[in-house]
C-alpha cells in the first residue's frame, strides 16, 4: 500500500513547488531524502538491558531494526570508553520514510503536552530539519504500561532541497506543523 504522503507529494506538492520557485525542470524540486532518528543511551553504559529495551521501542517506533552506535572517543568525564554502545539509530527511506513522517505530523505530535508548532529555524543551513522529542511516548505504538524510562529522541529530516527556505515550503506542505 503507498505512502498517503507520497501520493500527496506526487500529485499536489511538485506542483505548488514547481510554481512557488519557478523551476525549469521537475528534478529541481526538492525531495524528502531520508529521515534519522537518533536515540542517545548515555545510561546504556552501565546496563545492557535498558539498551535492549530502547533498541526494541525505537524498532517499534520506526517500523524496521534499529543499529547501535558506538563511542568514537574515550571520554573520562562520562566514564566512556572508546567502543562502547552509547546510542541506537534508524534511517528510513521510501515508503516506510512518508509513513513514518504521515504517523509523526498527524498522530504523534499532535499528543505532545501545549505543543503550539515546531520551531522553523531549525534548519542547518543546507536544507536539513531537525527536531528534538522529549520522551517517546508520544507515540501510539509504545505501550505506556510497558515503558522503564522516558527517553528522548532526535528526528532529522534531510531533504535534496537548495536553500533553507525551500526545505521549509517543502515539509510545510508535506504537514509538519510549525509554530506561527
Amino acid at each position: 500500500m503507498a505512502a498517503r504522503l507520497k501520493e500527496k507529494f506526487t500529485k499536489e506538492i511538485t506542483n505548488v513547488l514547481m510554481e512557488q520557485f519557478n523551476y525549469k525542470s521537475s528534478m529541481e524540486i526538492p525531495k524528502l531524502e531520508k529521515i534519522v532518528i537518533n536515540m542517545g543511551l548515555g545510561d546504556a553504559k552501565d546496563n545492557s538491558k535498558l539498551l535492549e529495551v530502547a533498541v526494541s521501542e525505537l524498532g517499534i517506533i520506526a517500523g524496521q531494526k534499529p543499529i547501535t552506535t558506538k563511542a568514537k572517543k574515550s571520554v573520562a568525564n562520562f566514564k566512556v570508553r572508546e567502543g562502547m554502545t552509547v546510542g541506537a539509530k534508524v534511517t528510513l527511506r521510501n515508503e516506510r520514510m512518508y509513513q513514518f513522517a504521515d504517523r509523526l505530523f498527524n498522530i504523534a505530535l499532535p499528543r505532545v503536552r501545549d505543543f503550539r508548532g515546531l520551531n522553523s529555524n531549525s534548519f542547518d543551513g543546507r536544507g536539513n530539519y531537525s527536531v528534538g522529542i522529549k520522551e517517546q511516548l508520544i507515540f501510539p505504538e509504545i505501550e505506556y504500561d510497558k515503558v522503564d524510562k522516558v527517553r528522548g529522541m532526535d528526528i532529522i529530516f534531510v531533504t535534496t532541497a537548495k536553500s533553507d527556505e525551500e526545505a521549509r515550503a517543502l515539509l510545510k506542505l508535506l504537514g509538519m506543523p510549525f509554530a506561527k
